[in-house]
């Protein structure tokens, strides 16, 4: 079955992503690969390249059930997805342990005080020319871009067009705020004109304070490139973040591997562990957890609440849109776990009543 974006997601083309120069810039900055062998401690750089450490290093290969989706997937919702809009004030709080969901892998987590933006794409497409064509976004970003540059610190776990992207990413630049990044994502930055010193990188097991909080870089099973050319030239990252008192974990993107049991060894059991359900298939799971082993991954980790993102966005993979959703209210609901499946927008404190409802049902083909 062929999709094509409804109506309500549809954006003004700008012809102006397809121009050279914007395709060069879209790809982002080269890192220096002296600098990165120098600094890469934890992590495996070789010959110019970051390998996994952790998780399988070679996909399964497809079976008949990837080819059946392609063919009968609902990759987009019936209607427009409902956004809750904060007002002003409600946004500038600083709670002690809260998470907004944004959309995909983007979230505004306050942590006893501080404030961190992880992942922040909000393009209508996503990809090198993204004002024009690639994914469509199902709904828009639920705040202003401007009300983000009271977060604290800008966290990117990687440099995928879904994750990293130039007009967000310069947009937050030139209002000065600081960027965490892996090893080597620092040269697109660079490339587009924000000042080294707003950037501060981290090899696996590196850390830095934003305020009191530790932001520390953490192994995934991944890989990282924005062409065919530079595949794995920079690192791809999970993050803790470790306040006084409560500890929230961001998975990225990230394959199935059995280092989440070593960093709640490590870090300490988390209060709330955002993990990645979308895009996600049997012979992915080198590279995407998908719902059921981002549960389990969750269990190794230790956790006292599952939020789950990189879903409801973008259709980045063959399923149905709104199957990883179902899958995780499904299973949660049968095995009695404290799960929060919020719309966009949604504020979700720790300490309070957590958004349990299917929503999307409505939006379902």
């Amino acid at each position: 079955m062929t999709h094509t974006a409804p109506s309500y997601i549809a954006s003004p083309p700008s012809f102006e992503a397809l121009t050279p120069r914007a395709l060069r810039r879209a790809l982002g900055g080269v890192a220096d690969r002296d600098a990165l062998a120098a600094r890469a401690k934890a992590s495996r750089y070789v010959d110019g390249r970051f390998h996994n450490t952790v998780g399988r290093s070679r996909p399964s290969l497809p079976d008949a059930s990837l080819f059946d989706e392609l063919r009968h997937g609902a990759r987009l919702p019936t209607a427009p997805l409902p956004v809750l809009r904060p007002s002003a004030s409600e946004f500038a709080s600083r709670g002690t342990c809260a998470v907004r969901w944004l959309g995909h892998s983007s979230t505004w987590v306050e942590l006893e005080g501080v404030r961190l933006l992880t992942d922040p794409v909000f393009q209508p497409h996503i990809g090198p020319t993204a004002g024009l064509a690639g994914a469509p976004r199902f709904h828009p970003c639920p705040v202003p871009l401007e009300w983000l540059a009271q977060a604290d610190a800008v966290v990117i776990s990687h440099d995928h067009y879904d994750h990293l992207d130039v007009d967000t990413v310069t947009a937050l630049g030139r209002l000065g705020m600081r960027f965490v990044v892996p090893l080597g994502v620092g040269a697109h930055l660079a490339a587009w004109g924000i000042p080294r010193g707003q950037v501060t990188e981290l090899d696996w097991w590196g850390s830095t304070q934003v305020g009191h909080v530790e932001v520390v870089a953490l192994p995934s099973a991944h890989f990282s490139g924005r062409s065919v050319h530079d595949r794995n030239r920079t690192l791809w990252a999970s993050f803790a973040f470790l306040g006084r008192d409560k500890r929230v974990f961001f998975s990225g993107d990230t394959g199935t591997h059995d280092g989440f049991r070593t960093f709640g060894e490590r870090l300490g059991r988390f209060d709330v562990a955002m993990f990645e359900i979308g895009a996600f298939h049997p012979t992915w799971s080198h590279v995407h957890l998908g719902p059921d082993l981002a549960l389990d991954a969750a269990d190794a980790l230790g956790t006292e609440l599952f939020f789950p993102i990189h879903w409801g966005t973008y259709p980045l993979a063959l399923h149905d849109w709104w199957d990883p959703a179902e899958r995780l209210h499904v299973r949660a609901a049968r095995e009695v776990r404290r799960v929060a499946l919020p719309r966009p927008g949604a504020r979700v404190d720790i300490d309070a009543s957590l958004p349990d409802d299917p929503w999307w049902r409505p939006f379902v083909v």
